[in-house]
This record gives structure tokens, sequence and C-alpha cells, in this order.
């Protein structure tokens, strides 16, 4: 299994919205970068995901499971663009901010601390845990 964190803006595509959709999922659409779209080609059904708020928020605020590989996304004709369908988990005990992640030295190389515009990116298995902690959330 890997990990991977989604970022959405909760007023385009939040937590709640992710929560309504159930155990049928969302696809995970729109995405318009080569990087994002190649890690979505990467996962596989059963992966676990940060959902991350992000512009005022700037916060893990759940765990999501890709429950449907890639495949060709919806909201386009062009078929450069795959995407994922991820279900919510469970939300976070307490939401784990951007500012507490940048300030923990252990999350240092996080692509979330050295790439934050990729709304789609990876998370290591150590990142993964020490993020549930810090959210005081069962990973």
């Amino acid at each position: 299994m890997r990990y991977w964190l989604f970022k959405s803006e909760p007023s385009t595509w939040g937590w709640d919205d992710q929560v309504a959709k159930g155990d049928v999922g969302e696809e995970w659409d729109g995405v318009r970068n080569y990087q994002a779209r190649n890690f979505m080609r990467e996962m596989k059904v059963g992966d676990k995901g940060f959902f991350y708020h992000s512009q005022k928020e700037k916060s893990v605020v759940g765990i999501v499971e890709v429950c449907a590989a890639a495949h060709p996304d919806s909201t386009t004709d062009d078929d450069r663009w795959d995407c994922v369908d991820i279900k919510a988990v469970r939300p976070f005990e307490s939401t784990v901010t951007l500012d507490q992640i940048k300030s923990d030295e252990r999350l240092s190389e996080m692509v979330l601390v050295r790439s934050s515009r990729l709304s789609v990116q990876p998370v290591t298995e150590d990142e993964w845990g020490i993020i549930c902690d810090l959210g005081r959330t069962k990973p």
C-alpha cells in the first residue's frame, strides 16, 4: 500500500462533500498537472490518502481511500487526463495544519513542504505515521 495527499479548496470540494458520497466515493477530477496525473496513474485500489483543505485552512482534515484505479477524467474529452476515485474513511480527531507540518523537523522533506502547490502528491510511510500521530488519528 502507498500513501498520498489530495488537496482541495473547501469552498469547491470539502471534507463534508467527500463524506456525503459514502462508500461509492467520487472522482478526483479536474487535475490538469502532468505530475499529479502521473501520481494518480500509480495509485492502486486500497491506497490511503490525506484529505487536505487548501487556501485559508491549510490543514489535513481526514483520511481517504482510493476506491477506483486511474481512468479517464469525465470532466474532459482530452484523453491525456486521468483520475482516481476516492472515498472518505475517517476524519482527523484534530486537524494538522501546514504550520505544524512545516515546524516538525521530521517532515522537512515532505512534498507538501517542498512543493506545496501540487494538488496530488505522495506521502512516505513515516510521514503518514507522524501526521496521524499529530492528528491523534488511527492510521
